[in-house]
């Protein structure tokens, strides 16, 4: 088996490092958000991209219409209430099994001890694999013109690896603790104001190889349109 250090910058990312495990989880609770750049070693980078590009005939791309919920539209609001205001998102996306067995990206996903670094900067006991095995790993693409919407997150977390960037556009932005989905507040005047550009979102700086961990169920975010040839994945 590979060694997982020959996958990822231990320098940059100590698992196994009960300081740097701390530190991120303060960063997290504290901005809802960490980025670990140079994750991924650079050869091993240009490799998941050649692999990606190599499915990419494969993928399904798919434009579909949702609200900043995503749930369904309710018949007793009208149309132009921000809860059944439509956005658009677009993209291509490829499954667990379609990434090749050997990949660094299955090896990743299987380590114990990545697991284990991400229950504990999320603050949970113990992680486990989705329940649809076709969920595990998703490689998504973003050609030119696609996009991510606005929306919140069902989830309360969630754990994305940057793999090629486009020339322009791609910008992952978001506005933290935009509602309480708990408390039953879905902040419908805030969702409107940053959906009609009147509250300005914070850019997240994100290079090819940077690790993400995002806190989005309360927090509201998308991608911009990928402009350019080069496709964002």
């Amino acid at each position: 088996m590979t060694d997982l250090a020959s996958i990822i910058d231990m320098a940059a990312c100590p698992l196994t490092d009960d300081g740097f495990i701390a530190s991120c989880r303060n960063q997290l609770d504290r901005d809802g958000v960490i980025t670990i750049p140079d994750f991924i070693r650079p050869d091993v980078l240009a490799g998941l991209v050649a692999e990606a590009e190599a499915e990419k005939p494969n993928a399904f791309f798919t434009a579909s219409t949702h609200n900043a919920y995503l749930t369904p539209q309710r018949d007793d609001l009208p149309p132009t209430h921000v809860f059944n205001r439509q956005i658009t998102s677009s993209k291509g996306c490829i499954t667990t099994d379609q990434v090749p067995k050997g990949s660094a990206l299955h090896m990743i996903y299987d380590s114990a001890d990545f697991r284990r670094f991400l229950a504990a900067v999320v603050g949970e006991d113990a992680l486990f694999e989705y329940a649809d095995p076709l969920s595990s790993i998703n490689v998504h693409f973003a050609d030119e013109g696609q996009e991510l919407g606005w929306h919140f997150d069902n989830s309360s977390f969630a754990v994305t690896l940057l793999l090629q960037a486009p020339h322009a556009g791609g910008q992952f932005q978001y506005v933290r603790d935009l509602r309480d989905s708990d408390a039953g507040d879905m902040n419908y005047q805030g969702v409107s104001d940053v959906l009609d550009g009147q509250m300005a979102p914070t850019d997240l700086d994100i290079a090819p190889g940077t690790l993400v961990l995002f806190r989005g169920r309360n927090s509201m975010h998308r991608v911009t349109p990928t402009i350019g040839p080069l496709t964002r994945i």
